[in-house]
């Protein structure tokens, strides 16, 4: 159940035309490398602005903002944990990722969310266990959810792909 909703595609976050977007952020929400900074850029200074009145964001949860000049209602900003060798909680903390971005999506009535790979950039998660997290993340929420209409977790490049593909088919 829910299986059904998650759709798999490689390309740009910041040109869906989905209700919201969630950006792998840092604990400062300022902006920054990879999808961070891409979706900054688009969306342009209004987001900088209002990310600067929220103070920051911890590891594992999840603050919301507008769109801006991207062509989505809602940014959903979250931290991921930086992998230190899965010692250091950092599976609970990117589960906790996707179910604080899931719970902010429903609280505003979102029925499209896309995810990045959360934490496979610079912060190092292997991308093998942060799909696996990400997809039963996505699978435990459309079971409880019927407002959420569809789960896009966008790639960039063909091997995280492939992961999710292949993470997804045997779930």
């Amino acid at each position: 159940m829910g299986k059904e909703k998650i759709q798999i595609i490689q390309g740009d976050i910041t040109k869906l035309e989905v209700e919201a977007i969630v950006n792998a952020a840092n604990n400062s929400l300022l902006g920054g490398g990879g999808v961070d900074g891409a979706i900054h850029r688009a969306a342009g200074p209004d987001l900088l602005e209002e990310c600067r009145q929220l103070n920051g964001c911890l590891t594992g949860e999840a603050k919301i903002t507008k769109g801006y000049r991207l062509p989505t209602e809602y940014v959903i900003h979250t931290v991921g944990p930086v992998w230190h060798g899965g010692t250091q909680g950092e599976a609970e903390q990117l589960a906790s990722c996707y179910q604080n971005c899931f719970a902010l999506s429903e609280a505003h009535q979102v029925k499209t969310i896309a995810f990045p790979a959360i934490s496979t950039g610079v912060y190092g998660y292997p991308i093998e266990n942060a799909t696996q997290i990400a997809i039963r993340e996505a699978m435990n929420f459309l079971q409880k959810s019927s407002l959420l209409e569809r789960v896009i977790f966008v790639c960039f490049g063909e091997p995280v792909y492939q992961c999710y593909l292949k993470t997804l088919a045997s779930s």
